[in-house]
């Protein structure tokens, strides 16, 4: 991520903490390189098992230009979508968590590598999320794809 996108990218996601001059303070100088945002101001995150989450991921790719923001937790065993804010109260899947309000994510500077969490696809600046009908047909056409592998 350039200078800029990177800079706009730290500017959207600090602007729902509660303090966001210590939300970016935290980036920049805890070792751990992460910050705890809370869910349910500008954005939601729909939390899947890896194993769904990678093939849904490539079929948002071909899907959309460009889907909005993903992490991956440090063992790569979840991932989380970053939805728009009330999406997790309307939400119905079996075997996902649904963050929102009231929820806290941690999350990492974008850019940076921290033993807590990556991105996958990092924030644009500008607010992109997924669209909620888009990952639904994404999951499906990825977990049918895991069932016709299975068999």
């Amino acid at each position: 991520m350039t200078g800029s996108g990177a800079k706009a990218a730290v500017e959207w996601l600090a602007a729902v903490a509660p303090d966001p001059d210590a939300c970016r303070w935290e980036w920049e100088r805890s070792p751990l390189g992460v910050a705890l945002l809370p869910a349910g101001r500008r954005w939601d995150v729909l939390i899947v098992q890896a194993e769904l989450g990678y093939p849904a991921l490539d079929v948002l790719a071909r899907l959309v230009d460009r889907p909005g923001p993903v992490l991956a937790d440090a063992g790569d065993a979840r991932m989380g979508f970053f939805v728009p804010a009330g999406t997790a109260a309307r939400w119905v899947g079996t075997g996902m968590r649904a963050a929102g309000r009231g929820t806290w994510i941690a999350v990492p500077y974008p850019g940076r590598v921290t033993g807590a969490a990556r991105w996958l696809v990092l924030p644009d600046g500008t607010g992109t999320l997924t669209a909620p009908p888009l990952l639904e047909l994404a999951l499906h056409e990825a977990a049918a794809h895991l069932a016709k592998r299975r068999e």
